[in-house]
């Protein structure tokens, strides 16, 4: 049997920051490839820019409806937002120009992702879909359809040959990249699989649900590799005081993230806290707050020294990690 060691920060630190700003929640962020900047999209239809070294805000860009998920690409130049009326944005980093909007979509954006070359941007929508751009001139390249609820989270592999999304009707699926033809279909969850992230081995992909469980999956033959059943475990929420022990519907799971060197997860839990699981050896799992109300998306830096988390509170949360 496992052994499961649970760590809890009681308390915050020097090595936690807070960045205000934001009117609404946050729903997703996002490090810039170099590690120096942070960009967080939130439901007051703004994306801000932050300099992670000091917190300090550089820019705001203003949208016309609520912002659901950002990402960088990976050149760093270009900034995606998958917006509520179904449209995504693309700036110019720079300068902060848009670029260009692209339309397809009949429902919100909820998920928006770079290929590794950057010459692929994906989005995952509401509408059930999943649309492949290409970023050079914002032409639809395919739509892959499938999935029978909201699309919530969508991840490219390492090499950029396939992609996972993550959907409300509890199901994973892989697609290859180059003609959208669906791999497998990953079962096993019970309720919306709300977060999927790849391993940067590409040999293993992560999914976090509403039924309180992580999955760990082979992405080869698509068996479940390990799991992590959250709502078994203490789930506590930080109210600014003392932590509390909530009934299980706090151990929902809103946002997964690999570390760069693939050793640890990050969680997002609607605790308001976020968990570090160590997936190698016994469960080994730290759990961090600060947060006031659920945590909608967690990211590393690139070089896995900073996570940030963006919340229902309207904040975004920078932490040194050692």
């Amino acid at each position: 049997m496992e052994r499961i060691v649970i760590e809890k920060e009681m308390v915050m630190d020097a090595s936690q920051s807070t960045l205000v700003g934001h009117t609404d929640p946050v729903h997703g962020v996002a490090f810039s490839p170099d590690g120096q900047t942070l960009a967080s999209g939130s439901w007051d239809n703004t994306v801000r820019l932050w300099r992670v070294v000091d917190g300090a805000p550089l820019r705001t860009l203003k949208h016309t409806n609520w912002v659901w998920s950002v990402a960088f690409s990976p050149d760093g130049q270009t900034l995606a937002s998958g917006v509520r009326d179904g449209t995504v944005w693309l700036w110019r980093v720079a300068d902060s120009t848009l670029l260009r909007t692209l339309e397809g979509h009949t429902d919100p954006v909820l998920s928006v992702a770079f290929s590794p070359d950057g010459q692929t941007l994906a989005s995952g929508s509401g509408d059930k879909t999943v649309r492949l751009w290409r970023v050079s001139d914002g032409a639809l390249l395919r739509t892959l359809e499938g999935h029978t609820d909201p699309v919530l989270s969508i991840a490219f592999s390492p090499d950029g040959r396939t992609l996972a999304s993550g959907s409300r009707d509890t199901t994973v699926r892989l697609w290859r990249v180059s003609d959208g033809t669906l791999l497998r279909i990953l079962e096993g969850h019970t309720g919306s699989v709300e977060s999927v992230a790849f391993s940067p081995d590409g040999q293993t992909l992560a999914s976090g649900s509403t039924d309180g469980i992580v999955q760990l999956w082979w992405v080869a033959i698509g068996d479940r590799r390990r799991a992590l059943r959250v709502k078994e475990l203490v789930a506590p929420f930080w109210d600014g005081d003392t932590i509390r022990v909530l009934d299980n519907e706090w151990g929902l799971v809103s946002s997964v993230a690999f570390s760069p060197n693939g050793h640890t997860l990050a969680l997002g839990m609607w605790s308001g806290t976020v968990w570090l699981w160590r997936t190698r050896g016994d469960v080994h799992v730290r759990i961090l707050v600060g947060h006031t109300g659920p945590v909608l998306s967690v990211a590393f830096s690139p070089d896995g020294q900073t996570l940030a988390s963006g919340s229902w509170d309207k904040t975004v949360r920078l932490r040194k990690l050692g």
